[in-house]
């Protein structure tokens, strides 16, 4: 049972579990919408889809997955209409996977579900701390070095 600040790292902990309970609600509120088939994984390759689509291999290192995986997750997502595989505009051989108009859908009601979790916890704190909690947050991110804390899993 947590604790506030029995272990001398409580903020690390917070952090977790904040981020915990924002992906979770997310989720909750993404399955009321019928997206119930995305997980929070797919979350990081729509991300990096958005940006024009990818191929196999760069959503793998994305991700930091095998290629193996990375297929096998390509293949749900395809088999659930979020993703489509075309033909790659510079490689003959190879493929680019890009998101179709559902996966566009997912990530238009991620985007409000933060927006609206974002509003609550500013109406929550007040916008003045809820600002000086943003500086924080990015001197934190920035913290760990240019190119150390990315947008990606931690599996």
């Amino acid at each position: 049972m947590y604790e506030a600040g029995a272990w001398g790292y409580e903020l690390t902990f917070l952090f977790a579990t904040a981020f915990r309970g924002a992906v979770d609600e997310l989720h909750r509120e993404l399955a009321a919408q019928g997206f119930d088939d995305v997980r929070p994984s797919h979350g990081y390759a729509f991300q990096k889809l958005s940006f024009g689509g990818a191929t196999g291999i760069e959503l793998a290192e994305h991700l930091d997955i095998t290629k193996q995986a990375a297929t096998q997750m390509i293949d749900y997502l395809e088999g659930r209409g979020y993703v489509e595989r075309r033909p790659h505009p510079s490689d003959g051989r190879g493929k680019l996977v890009v998101l179709t108009e559902r996966g566009w859908a997912c990530i238009r009601a991620t985007e409000a579900q933060f927006v609206a979790m974002e509003r609550r916890w500013r109406e929550r704190l007040g916008e003045q701390e809820a600002e000086r909690l943003t500086r924080s947050m990015r001197d934190i991110v920035q913290s760990f070095g240019e190119g150390t804390a990315k947008f990606r899993p931690v599996w």
